[in-house]
């Protein structure tokens, strides 16, 4: 499990995200913190892997506690949730590692898609010893400079999105050896078998990936597996 702090000084606030949090699976809440005086006192009591962290805070600002952090290299990774969409300030947060950006007020969808890639993230460096330039990009969610001037760069079709299309391919690219079901894939990636359909359907029409109809006990099944001859086919979308 990735255990996670909430520093967050509105109770309301917290309480939501602690909320949405519950909600995704591979996490567990570690304790909330509602200034960051408390959270450098929680840490060093506690280990924590991620951080939910607000900027406006009274006394020490959620700025100032991330590079509190990073001058201690503490190994752990910040999400930084607030209302502060500066564009200076966002750019600071980048450069100080944060992993990723949420401006209030979201919508839970966004909050997940946020874990979900950092989940997937996570689970890709603690398993694996090396990993590919390609799978390196995939997960720092960047393309080469060289994919991005491609004129053949196309948007992915009304109805889906970059991010959870990105969440969904980084999940069978770590089931790359194997087949998998719509029921299997919803579960990894925590999102509805009826979303996932539509995601699968659009990877199987590009010849990303194969799709097998299983007959045995009850209803007929659809297996799918990476197709090794249509690697390259998404490439254009992400």
């Amino acid at each position: 499990m990735i255990k996670v702090m909430i520093v967050e000084d509105d109770p309301m606030v917290a309480a939501l995200n602690r909320q949405y949090l519950e909600k995704v699976e591979g996490f567990a809440l570690s304790g909330i913190a509602e200034n960051a005086e408390s959270a450098m006192a929680f840490l060093a009591e506690t280990d924590v892997d991620l951080i939910l962290l607000d900027i406006h805070m009274p006394g020490k600002g959620g700025m100032e506690f991330l590079g509190w952090i990073r001058e201690r290299k503490q190994d752990l990774d910040v999400i930084l949730i607030t209302a502060a969409s500066e564009i200076a300030q966002i750019q600071q947060a980048l450069r100080l590692g944060a992993a990723d950006y949420l401006i209030k007020p979201f919508e839970f969808s966004r909050f997940q898609e946020a874990l979900l890639q950092y989940r997937n993230n996570y689970d890709k460096f603690n398993q694996d010893k090396r990993v590919s330039q390609q799978e390196l990009d995939r997960l720092l969610r960047r393309k080469s400079a060289a994919v991005a001037e491609l004129p053949n760069v196309q948007a992915v079709p009304k109805g889906l999105t970059k991010t959870t299309l990105q969440t969904i391919n980084d999940v069978i690219l770590l089931n790359r050896e194997r087949t998998f079901s719509t029921e299997e894939l919803a579960t990894a990636v925590s999102i509805s078998r009826v979303s996932v359909r539509k995601y699968l359907k659009f990877l199987t029409e590009i010849g990303y990936l194969e799709e097998n109809l299983i007959y045995g006990v009850g209803r007929p099944i659809y297996q799918y597996r990476l197709d090794s001859k249509g690697s390259h086919r998404l490439d254009p979308y992400i």
